[in-house]
């Protein structure tokens, strides 16, 4: 499995370095005093966005990261090393979540985004901090600190300005394949997608990221099938383009199926922008192609689009409708906000 988007994680930030009891014994020198020094720090533990990775899969055969721990004190007012921190990279559009798996930590959607998840612990103190003008002499030190440790959850969100969505076999691989370099799994059964798949689309001089993710059956928000897992993945997406498969039985009531499932998955993606097309077009006679239409008109309340991804027909169409509504997406989120007048 080449791509993974959660990942159970066990990090622990480094113990500080416990202080040095010393004292200076040299020759000719009278009353020389204690001389131990502070231990080092303990290393922090960061996770940090990065860019050219699309998935958590180092995270698959990796799920311990440990700081260094901070080094001794040592004599001559010498300070012990400070430990190595550790850094987990992720890609764009990670969430940390604690071990409950429900409180969110960070959320990270750009790269160079970095976060301090542990704190490593400080460094004990030598003999030599503790001197006063009544205890000339101290014979004790200070530990370091213990570092932290905590499981944690990495979910992966894919960032795309757009989302396919559809049922299985609707067409969704072939329009990525077809209007991308991406090079997802075709064939004529079900299901022949297992995970999410992200190309760029180059239409009109302009680019936009385009993401597909397995196709969803009835019930997937209970479990069926894949599931809806992989909605997630299309949740930080500008707009959806549905898919509707202009060979199944009836075009209206497999888009009523659908769109119901992405309602009960909630999480603010039935509001998004919704592009809705009958894919496959070349498939059927003038005849069924126009009942079809009919049928997905009256689901959906608007006119669907028309395309076949094999022979391209269609297609510029539904990418021009595509960037034009990420553009007003885009510029929405441009919009000042008004200021509040009494």
């Amino acid at each position: 499995m080449k791509f993974l988007d959660e990942a159970k994680v066990y990090v622990r930030s480094g113990d500080g370095g416990p202080g040095c009891v010393s004292f200076r014994r040299e020759k000719f020198i009278e009353f020389g005093g204690p001389n131990g020094g502070d231990g080092g720090r303990g290393g922090d533990v960061w996770v940090e966005c990065v860019e050219g990775l699309n998935t958590l899969i180092d995270y698959r055969y990796q799920q311990h990261f440990k700081a260094k721990k901070g080094e001794h004190g040592m004599g001559s007012n010498c300070h012990g090393a400070n430990g190595a921190d550790t850094v987990l990279k992720v890609p764009a559009g990670t969430q940390i979540f604690s071990e409950d798996g429900e409180t969110l930590l960070a959320d990270l959607t750009e790269v160079g985004q970095r976060i301090r998840l542990a704190k490593g612990g400080n460094g004990g103190f030598g003999n030599a901090y503790f001197t006063t003008s009544t205890n000339r002499a101290p014979k004790h030190a200070n530990p370091g600190l213990e570092g932290q440790e905590m499981w944690i959850w990495l979910r992966l969100k894919l960032i795309a300005d757009a989302g396919l969505v559809g049922l299985p076999n609707a067409g969704k691989s072939t329009f990525l394949a077809s209007v991308t370099a991406a090079k997802p799994k075709i064939a004529d059964y079900p299901f022949t997608t297992l995970h999410p798949g992200l190309g760029v689309v180059r239409s009109d001089g302009r680019e936009f990221v385009l993401a597909d993710i397995p196709g969803l059956i009835e019930g997937a928000h209970e479990g069926v099938g894949l599931g809806d897992r992989f909605l997630a993945h299309v949740e930080r997406c500008r707009v959806l383009l549905h898919l509707v498969d202009g060979t199944s039985e009836h075009a209206g009531k497999t888009y009523k199926l659908v769109r119901g499932e992405i309602e009960a998955y909630g999480n603010g993606l039935a509001e998004k922008p919704e592009i809705v097309a009958l894919s496959k077009a070349d498939a059927l006679d003038a005849e069924t192609l126009k009942s079809q239409v009919a049928k997905l008109k009256r689901a959906a309340g608007r006119a669907p689009l028309v395309l076949s991804s094999a022979s391209r027909k269609g297609v510029p169409e539904a990418l021009r409708a595509l960037q034009a509504e990420i553009d007003a997406s885009a510029e929405a989120d441009k919009e000042p906000v008004a200021a509040w007048q009494p």
